[in-house]
């Protein structure tokens, strides 16, 4: 048995069932590795697990920390690492269960971060270009110096952008520097499942329902309460979450709530898009494709055939 195990893909891929199931057989604890499930209050835009699955197997890293507060992937790092050990104490296995492919790649290969130092004068004027051209204008410049980093990075997340912008002016793109740490690092002894589509009409229909789902659970509503708060209006990772800013349009009045769902739906299908990009760079990565099992039951079969084999 490997020392980790982990399940990768895009949203409503089914990975957090996987995971569920891998960690009921073969006595697990799931660590989520999401970088907005993290935060308490966040409950329905970021899909996570409701009571009944957290009573089912112990969750970690879940409610953490208050949407105010910054938290990075430097100090998600810290906090896994430390869960990881106090699992493996136990004589349980940790299962990883996300989509955030930076944060799980961090783990998983217990990259450092890069020594890169920061310029003040370019990031003052990459914050310019932000403000007065808009964050796609920035996340374009970094999509022509570094596609790769760029697609695991969404444009409104401008610390990340203006981060990796930043060392690819020092000479090193971001996946080179990347590269470079993950050379350096002594990464886990990990099963890494990635989950994935043949056909991605398969999972944007997915993502479609989902959604809708969302909507009918009190997604709206939600945030609102988050916006009223002052959650969404702050200048921090939690104010970037897919599933809040596209509903801001509707709670000031200037569009309709189904309008503001058909945008969270491209939203979320253009993040999928660059989740599995990203995912499908893993050289570790052991790929099932969910289109190719009749249902969730077939999946977690043919992965408990390869975790046995492992």
């Amino acid at each position: 048995m490997k020392e980790i195990i982990a399940v990768a893909g895009p949203t409503a891929s089914g990975k957090s069932a996987l995971a569920l199931a891998i960690c009921e057989k073969y006595v697990g604890e799931l660590v989520s590795v999401d970088s907005m499930q993290v935060y308490r209050g966040m409950d329905i835009g970021t899909a996570k697990p409701d009571e009944s699955e957290r009573a089912r197997v112990p969750h970690h890293l879940i409610d953490i920390c208050s949407p105010e507060e910054a938290f990075s992937a430097a100090d998600f790092a810290v906090r896994a690492h430390r869960t990881i050990a106090d699992i493996k104490s136990r004589g349980a296995i940790p299962v990883l269960c996300g989509g955030t492919g930076l944060y799980m790649d961090t783990v998983t290969d217990r990259l450092p971060f890069s020594e890169s130092e920061s310029d003040p004068v370019l990031r003052e004027e990459l914050r310019r270009i932000a403000d007065e051209r808009g964050t796609h204008e920035l996340w374009c410049m970094l999509e022509k110096l570094d596609p790769h980093a760029a697609s695991g990075i969404h444009e409104n997340n401008i610390k990340r952008v203006i981060r990796a912008i930043e060392i690819c002016k020092s000479g090193m793109t971001k996946t080179e520097s990347d590269a470079k740490a993950k050379a350096a690092a002594n990464p886990y002894d990990a099963l890494i499942i990635a989950l994935g589509v043949r056909d991605r009409e398969v999972l944007y229909e997915r993502i479609n329902r989902r959604v809708d789902k969302m909507l009918e659970m009190g997604l709206a509503e939600e945030t609102r309460r988050l916006w009223e708060s002052g959650c969404l209006t702050t200048n921090t990772t939690a104010a970037c979450a897919i599933g809040y800013k596209e509903l801001l349009p509707w709670i000031r009045g200037e569009k309709t709530l189904d309008e503001c769902a058909a945008e969270l739906k491209r939203a979320t299908r253009r993040y999928a898009k660059r989740q599995l990009t990203w995912f499908s760079a893993s050289e570790r990565a052991n790929r099932f494709y969910i289109d190719d099992y009749a249902d969730e039951n077939e999946l977690a079969k043919a992965v408990f055939a390869l975790i046995d084999r492992s």
